[in-house]
């Protein structure tokens, strides 16, 4: 099992730029999130995001859950997948806020 960052680590936070990812959901909605760390697990690649809004009250509204989704490439294009399996995601979670809890309060869902 790898557990790599494919992120560089961010040595100075007057470097960091964010990786901005546009997703168009089954609705055609689309939704912009803020990309913090990418996991690659074996020939598996997830991806931790959290969203960013346009308008204050959204950001006010909204609980500031983190989203881990599977990264899957066809051809050219990428695609952000849900993890199906539960096992998988709890365990893929977990190792995300392991590795982001320098930044980030995570609540337990007990």
């Amino acid at each position: 099992m790898s557990d790599e960052i494919k992120n560089d680590e961010i040595s100075n936070e007057d470097d960091y730029e964010p990786v901005i990812v546009s997703v168009e959901d089954e609705e055609g909605n689309e939704h912009t999130f803020e990309e913090l760390d990418v996991i690659e697990d074996g020939d598996n690649e997830y991806v931790a995001l959290i969203p960013i809004y346009d308008e204050s009250e959204d950001l006010i509204e909204e609980s500031g859950e983190l989203i881990v989704l599977q990264r899957k490439y066809e051809g050219d294009e990428i695609y952000l997948e849900a993890i199906e399996n539960e096992d998988e995601f709890m365990r893929i979670g977990k190792m995300f806020e392991e590795r982001l809890s320098d930044m980030f309060e995570f609540e337990d869902d007990d």
